[in-house]
């Protein structure tokens, strides 16, 4: 460690900062003004980078390096104009929640486009005309390109600011931010200014993407990786700050700079490998931000937010008839092993449904009733699976105990994560989950020792007499069928009572006696318990457990199942749970553009029938019984 590394390093981190910054500052204008958290705008950012190699290939000899460089950001500006006009501005008015499932589906659509136009292999772009050398500083040689790309972060925030101070348009942006629905009673088309703020901001991160060609490859991998490090230096800014978007880019990238510099240091005869913490410092500091000042560094207070919940008609008495109909479709569940085949793939698959129900149902027991959004709902699912196998692994413990035992971590992370989480609402307690579960993940990936590393735990395997035939399946089945019925009881519990209480109104709810902050406690421990076992009956179903169990796009896939079937319905995590494992397993197994027709299809889903496949079934069914009331 001396000070010339550590300057390298910290021109490094200087160049990461500005293209993280350029994406961020996209991503928080988009937010400010049309309230949708973008989970697409990590597609943004690679297809600035493939649009720019194909660009730079085609049309460099004729225009040059940099004018068709320049032409991606604006191609994929252009892009988002499209997709704001023609899917966005149709949900602006939905929830949340919906707004992510449609941004999330648009993740999986544009991933398989660059497939099919670039191919899955990493494309490298050619070295920038006259910034291809090298300086020197202090003896060492530091890229001229990462220099130029330093001085592309401060002067983008110059323009920014500029454009929002001292132009009309920007005036009405800032005002949007501020209050949206008084710029539309002054007469403002609130409509336009909407389709150019998007605009904007995938130009932005285009332009972060284009700007990286000469610095690493495009990849398909980008969206997601891009999307996590955004939200984190977004909320740590300040929602639809652009200042405080460029002080967390630049507080980030250095943190990582300098646990680069420091490498292996023994902390009190202890090896401690700071490079390691690369994976997981930005949302430590995300974490520590939110729990210190939620609104981020230089954001604005916000009121807290909770969904308001409509009306829950399928949690409220189903009745001798639903609950015939419930065990009969268990009963059917039980039996169709023996007329489909116990050794045959739809039992592997029935017995996956059933594991994600049951995940799904623990999710949307805070999600629905309770009115909290969870981003890292995974974090459970993965504690839950990682102690069984390591009860197994390490304690040789049968299956039996570890399913009993397992679960409890789970159970025990969601009391710590939850004390800090139900301090929180909306997108800041969503992101805090988030920054939770990126946490653990990074925790289960790094620990060889214990967890196996980035091979994760093998060998997980059910005793003889579960692995044979059906037994594992009716094993899961019957569990799951406990935990979700185990959740039903509670809804209809004083717990659940005033959980839907301190959603609805939490004022209302400390006002009659109900200790808000302890209630959603309680039930985030429950909801993870419930996950943790999901995750044990995981861990023993595919003989292991790797991090991609704690990863976020476990998170969002128990979301997305929650959304399709419908978050007001008990019945709607269940369906949810059944169409998007059957949907994700046929379509993967149909065509190598799996993710396209997966997300089209959610696609379809969230245009025509916005409250679930549950919710579209009870409504019909009320519509249908009214018209023969009319008739008769």
């Amino acid at each position: 460690m001396d000070f010339s590394g550590l300057l390298a390093q910290l021109l490094n981190g200087l160049a990461g900062a500005s293209t993280l910054f350029l994406v961020a500052a996209g991503l928080s204008l988009i937010f400010g003004v049309t309230r949708i958290v973008n989970f697409a705008h990590g597609s943004f950012y690679m297809l600035g980078l493939f649009a720019a190699y194909s660009c730079v290939e085609q049309l460099a000899g004729a225009i040059g390096f940099w004018p068709a460089l320049l032409l991606a950001p604006l191609a994929v500006g252009l892009l988002g104009a499209l997709v704001e006009l023609l899917l966005l501005r149709r949900i602006y008015h939905a929830s949340e929640l919906l707004q992510l499932l449609a941004t999330f589906a648009l993740v999986l659509v544009i991933k398989d486009a660059a497939l099919w136009l670039w191919g899955p292999e990493e494309l490298f772009g050619p070295r920038a005309p006259g910034l291809a050398g090298a300086v020197d500083l202090l003896g060492r040689r530091f890229p001229a390109y990462d220099l130029f790309l330093i001085a592309v972060g401060p002067l983008v925030l110059v323009l920014l600011t500029l454009l929002l101070t001292r132009t009309r348009w920007g005036t009405l942006v800032r005002a949007a931010t501020q209050d949206r629905e008084m710029v539309g009673a002054l007469g403002v088309n609130q409509a336009w200014l909407f389709t150019g703020v998007f605009a904007l901001g995938a130009l932005l991160a285009g332009l972060g993407g284009a700007l990286q060609l000469p610095r690493e490859p495009a990849s398909l991998e980008l969206d997601m990786l891009t999307i996590g490090a955004a939200f984190v230096v977004v909320v740590v800014g300040g929602m639809g700050s652009i200042p405080g978007a460029f002080v967390a880019a630049l507080l980030i990238a250095e943190l990582k700079a300098v646990c680069i510099w420091l490498g292996v240091v023994q902390v009190g005869g202890v090896a401690v490998a700071f490079p390691k913490l690369t994976l997981v410092v930005e949302f430590l500091v995300m974490a520590l931000v939110l729990v210190w000042r939620p609104w981020g560094l230089m954001g604005r207070p916000q009121a807290a937010v909770r969904a308001p919940g409509a009306p829950e008609a399928l949690l409220h008495g189903a009745g001798a008839r639903a609950a015939a109909a419930w065990a009969a479709l268990l009963v059917a569940l039980a039996l169709l092993p023996l007329a489909a085949g116990q050794e045959g793939y739809a039992t592997v698959l029935l017995t996956d449904v059933a594991i994600a129900a049951l995940f799904a149902a623990s999710l949307h027991f805070i999600l629905g009733p309770g009115g909290m959004h969870s981003f890292g709902h995974a974090a459970y699912f993965g504690l839950g699976a990682y102690g069984a196998a390591l009860l197994v692994r390490w304690l040789d413990l049968p299956m039996g105990a570890a399913l009993l035992l397992g679960p409890l971590a789970a159970a025990a992370g969601a009391l710590v994560y939850g004390w800090f989480c139900v301090r929180l609402s909306g997108v800041y307690l969503a992101m805090l989950t988030l920054a939770f579960a990126q946490i653990t993940w990074a925790v289960a990936f790094q620990w060889d020792g214990l967890t196996g590393g980035s091979n994760g735990l093998t060998g997980i395997w059910p005793p003889e007499w579960a692995a044979q035939g059906a037994a594992f399946y009716w094993l899961a089945l019957a569990l799951a069928a406990a935990g979700v019925y185990l959740l039903r009881r509670m809804l209809f519990a004083p717990l659940g009572w005033a959980l839907r209480a301190a959603r609805d109104s939490a004022p209302r709810a400390e006002a009659i006696g109900i200790h808000v902050r302890r209630v959603q406690w309680a039930a985030f421990v429950v909801a993870g318990l419930l996950a943790g076992l999901a995750g044990a009956l995981f861990a023993f179903s595919k003989g292991g457990v790797a991090p991609d169990a704690l990863w976020v796009g476990k998170s969002v896939d128990g979301l997305v199942m929650v959304l399709l079937g419908g978050v007001q319905q008990l019945a709607g995590p269940l369906v949810g749970a059944a169409a998007f494992t059957w949907l994700h397993d046929s379509v993967a197994r149909a065509t190598d553009y799996w993710r396209a027709l997966l997300g089209g299809t959610m696609l379809v889903l969230v245009l025509l029938f916005p409250q679930g496949i549950s919710g579209f079934a009870q409504y019909w069914q009320a519509k249908t019984a009214l018209k023969k009331g009319v008739a008769a």
